[in-house]
């Protein structure tokens, strides 16, 4: 039995500035804003949420199955799908829109220009869960907003468990709309950001949410992760990693962890570890998929993290 992961796919174009914006940009001339930045530095990677956790949960030894719409432009990410082993027989192509496409631009102040391009994401609902064949469990990841709504009610119509996994799709969304996913998720996830903006939309406290979900998931970056369950909170400790070369992605990473603990029925303290490690090992790499272990591999760095094993 697969695990279901609906959500994007995504190009990161990266681009270095290799000076800083400020000095370029007149404060008086701000209501006539036209400047252009040489970058003679770029990146383009592959990326989205759903495409992230796919090929974090692959690592792992799962089984995800990946739901998505991508464009015209998808054959290079296809064709790297196929080479990690990873099924796409559920991405649907939109022949006359892009893949979804960032751009960001950096300067020397880590100051950070970004323009976001949905493309083929906005059609996301065209995709439907029922289309998947036998799946256990699932995840709802930023995508189109009508792709995840749809997407909750299938779930929820097949009796399928899932994560209800907001993201940078929150803006969105209003307090009812959230507190219908929240009423039909089995587990919500969340950065401490996230759960901010939630309660102040909805209202509810982390007890009102934990009452309603099996599992509220609260990541806080460096300082672990909050697990608010059966009326207890369990503290995961963050994963030390050997460096820190770019954050991006790793909280897709940490979903993988959870999706892989909740598949394979292993404990909160376990499946929380799993997910902090896997954050760690991606923040160690930039880019969001060019981090790579075995599982021995892993296993056994979790055994040195936590002196323990799994």
């Amino acid at each position: 039995m697969s695990v279901l992961i609906c959500g994007s796919l995504a190009y990161d174009n990266i681009m270095v500035f290799p000076d800083k914006f400020k000095n370029h940009i007149l404060p008086d001339k701000i209501h006539m804003l036209n400047v252009s930045f040489f970058v003679p530095e770029m990146r383009k990677e592959l990326g989205g949420c759903a495409g992230n956790i796919a090929y974090n949960l692959n690592l792992l030894g799962g089984d995800p199955v990946l739901m998505a719409t991508a464009g015209k432009d998808f054959a290079p990410y296809a064709e790297w799908m196929d080479e990690c082993g990873i099924r796409r027989e559920n991405i649907t192509i939109i022949d006359d829109e892009f893949t979804a496409q960032a751009f960001i631009t950096t300067d020397l102040d880590d100051n950070q220009i970004t323009a976001f391009h949905p493309g083929a994401m906005n059609m996301s609902h065209v995709n439907r869960v029922e289309d998947a064949g036998k799946v256990v469990l699932g995840i709802i990841s930023p995508d189109g907003r009508d792709g995840m709504i749809q997407h909750a009610d299938q779930f929820e119509e097949a009796e399928i468990p899932f994560i209800f996994d907001p993201g940078q799709g929150m803006p969105m969304f209003d307090g009812d709309d959230l507190k219908k996913f929240i009423e039909q998720a089995t587990w919500v996830t969340v950065n401490d950001y996230e759960w901010q903006m939630m309660q102040e939309r909805t209202g509810w406290t982390v007890e009102d949410v934990a009452q309603r979900v099996e599992a509220l998931i609260v990541t806080k970056g460096g300082e672990g992760s909050s697990i608010h369950c059966h009326g207890k909170t369990i503290e995961i400790p963050s994963a030390k990693p050997s460096e820190i070369s770019d954050p991006t992605g790793c909280g897709d990473a940490y979903r993988a962890g959870l999706l892989y603990g909740l598949r394979n029925n292993m404990d909160w303290e376990i499946t929380g570890r799993i997910a902090s490690l896997m954050g760690a090992i991606k923040i160690e790499k930039h880019g969001t998929q060019n981090h790579f272990f075995a599982k021995p591999e892993f296993k056994a760095r979790y055994e040195k993290e936590f002196g323990s094993s799994f």
